[in-house]
């Protein structure tokens, strides 16, 4: 008869295994506990490296940005001319083409409001397209390139009608060239104020030779 074989009988302290238990479960939920440093986990690691580096790509995105600046768009081919022959501003059309007096005077010329943009015309002459001004003798003072040789002292100095910088020309037909006593003109003046009992050249021409014009409407 052979011999019973016993087995060693499971032991398990109950107490010991609870211990263990509760220690994984703090290990788990280690993570949740950010006043513990011990609970940092490689997870954690992980994002506080990304968030890192994505400030640091921000910072030296702006730091780029202060030392080459904000690349601008290239400017807008704004020349024209106008049927007076003058230059002009070409509206986004590519077709219409307003006189330079009539850029940022409050009134719509081009179909899309380019001659009225609020950034052009916050700021004149500063913002305003070279091709459009002519800078007076006082350069306290400008004006649109179309009132200059007008035969009117737009400027207040006549720089805008005298001189080599206006390179005016000739007085043309309907004016009279003379020296002009009154402001409001330069070297011209209507024919229509001729022979009419004033002086209106310093020469007196304008009542002794010069004839009298009807005076346009």
């Amino acid at each position: 008869m052979k011999p019973n074989k016993t087995h060693p009988k499971a032991y398990f302290d109950t107490k010991e295994f609870g211990s263990a238990v509760t220690l994984l479960s703090q290990e788990e939920d280690c993570c949740g506990n950010f006043s513990s440093f011990k609970c940092c986990t490689r997870k954690c690691f992980c994002i506080s490296g990304i968030v890192l580096l994505s400030l640091l790509t921000v910072a030296s995105g702006v730091t780029l940005i202060m030392i080459f600046g904000i690349p601008q768009r290239p400017p807008v081919n704004r020349f024209c001319t106008t049927v007076q022959n003058l230059s002009g501003f070409l509206c986004d059309d590519r077709v219409t083409c307003v006189m330079p007096s009539d850029v940022c005077n409050g009134v719509q010329n081009c179909p899309s409001g380019a001659d009225e943009d609020p950034l052009m015309c916050s700021d004149p002459p500063k913002n305003l397209p070279s091709r459009l001004i002519f800078q007076c003798g006082n350069p306290q003072f400008w004006i649109f390139i179309d009132r200059k040789c007008n035969y009117i002292n737009d400027c207040g100095d006549c720089s805008d009608e005298i001189g080599a910088y206006a390179d005016c020309p000739a007085c043309g037909p309907g004016w009279w060239p003379c020296t002009s006593v009154l402001y409001k003109y330069c070297e011209c003046i209507p024919q229509c104020l001729c022979q009419d009992g004033r002086q209106e050249c310093f020469d007196w021409s304008d009542e002794y030779t010069c004839t009298r014009t009807a005076c346009a409407e």
